[in-house]
């Protein structure tokens, strides 16, 4: 089944071409040919000029980055992005969330879903859609958000990802939201990476290498012999379990300079000790993991909870594991399936899933994904609250947002709605 990307704003359309472009590198190595057929029909339409051609649909409100996107898929010679797929003009949102809600939203809503139609009739079977954005700026996150409500009334039964590089609202309109924060990028570039002066292209090509190893195929289930044929499906019957719980984190290892892999060897035991400590210590990198952190010997009392708020274990509502690489089927994770990982209610056995295939992703030859729908989010998004709540009782920006439509009412509903969230998931250690 197909997938449909919706790239929007600065941020959304460099890493969509980046997304495009590791998964056009790996699926066209010519190590498995049915993992490159099923890859190619995932990401790419056919054209008769035999260039593949991404199924994406690119959204900015200014010309210049769209215009870079399509330019650099072009020059690689190995896949481009279709000729009337994007939608641009000559007005941004002016970094303000209410002016792409608000205004561009409904202005341009007629245009951008018509080109998301055409894409999505090009598709035989349509898994969903992945909407790429970014909180920061008003077209990636205000447009970002509309548009992603308008796929939700077009497409009623279509799966969506949002793909943020951090949360905004709760995600009522989707499916789920998979997040990804610039700082530990940043940090994964730094330190894992070797790379001494940092880029935007360095953050969105380490962004899309571990998008890229979760939606690429694999076997979705134990000793599979075919790849998943819905991987949208597949991720969400996995890991949104309830309704109440929809951001989702991802971790990867290894990841390093391509000088440092070649003196390096990996195992399976060893990869899998090291992601299993970095979920309990919530850590989205190897470097710096804290191995003091072990899980709880007995549940948590609220008492207890409500006394330290800055709980080192990183509790679980469900966790999805993808190896990939040679020896896949020798990988034992039993560990992941321990009770203590999880929350009260919900059973280690079925809270846990793996996806395996022999086939090995990018330049590693094994490696390992968790996608986790923890309390691993929470601090940060806790955090990001507070300080939102202060600049809203100092009115700090305020008349930004109320003079494109938004109402003081909308603001606590929404700060109502994320503690919510936040408190469902702090729950989870109960």
């Amino acid at each position: 089944m197909s997938l449909v990307v919706v790239q929007i704003g600065q941020c959304g359309n460099q890493i969509g071409q980046q997304l495009f472009e590791v998964v056009s590198m790996d699926g066209q190595s010519g190590r498995n040919e049915c993992y490159g057929n099923t890859s190619q029909e995932r990401f790419f339409s056919s054209s008769t000029d035999g260039v593949p051609v991404a199924r994406a649909v690119l959204v900015d409100m200014e010309p210049k980055v769209i215009s870079h996107t399509v330019s650099k898929a072009a020059s690689s010679g190995r896949w481009r992005y279709g000729a009337q797929s994007a939608f641009c003009q000559n007005q941004g949102s002016g970094n303000n969330w209410a002016n792409g809600f608000c205004v561009h939203g409904p202005r341009h809503e007629e245009a951008v879903m018509d080109l998301i139609q055409q894409e999505a009739e090009k598709c035989e079977r349509l898994s969903g859609f992945v909407t790429m954005m970014s909180l920061a700026g008003g077209t990636g996150s205000g447009l970002g958000t509309f548009v992603t409500q308008c796929l939700r009334d077009r497409y009623p039964h279509s799966l969506i990802l949002n793909h943020l590089t951090w949360p905004y609202g709760t995600g009522e309109s989707s499916d789920a939201l998979l997040i990804q924060e610039n700082d530990i990028i940043h940090k994964i570039c730094s330190q894992l990476m070797n790379i001494k002066q940092i880029s935007f292209t360095d953050i969105n090509k380490v962004i899309a290498h571990q998008l890229a190893s979760v939606l690429q195929p694999a076997y979705t289930r134990n000793h599979g012999t075919e790849y998943g044929s819905n991987p949208l499906g597949d991720l969400l019957e996995s890991l949104v379990t309830h309704p109440e719980y929809k951001l989702l984190g991802l971790m990867n290892i290894p990841q390093m300079s391509d000088t440092s892999l070649q003196f390096s060897t990996f195992t399976w035991p060893g990869l899998l000790k090291h992601l299993r400590q970095m979920l309990m210590a919530n850590t989205k990198m190897e470097a710096g993991i804290d191995w003091r952190v072990k899980p709880p010997l007995g549940l948590l009392s609220a008492a207890n909870v409500s006394q330290n708020k800055e709980l080192r274990f990183n509790t679980s509502l469900a966790n999805l594991l993808i190896l990939r690489g040679k020896d896949v089927q020798e990988a034992d994770a039993g560990l992941f399936k321990e009770q203590a990982l999880y929350t009260s209610w919900m059973p280690g056995d079925s809270a846990f899933n793996i996806w395996r295939t022999p086939t090995s992703f990018n330049k590693y030859e094994k490696s390992a994904t968790l996608v986790s729908n923890s309390q691993c989010l929470l601090k940060p998004l806790d955090s990001a609250v507070k300080k939102a709540w202060d600049m809203f009782a100092s009115r700090a920006y305020v008349h930004q947002y109320t003079k494109h439509g938004i109402s003081e009412e909308e603001f606590l509903d929404s700060f109502t709605t994320t503690e919510q969230v936040i408190a469902s998931y702090s729950n989870l250690g109960l």
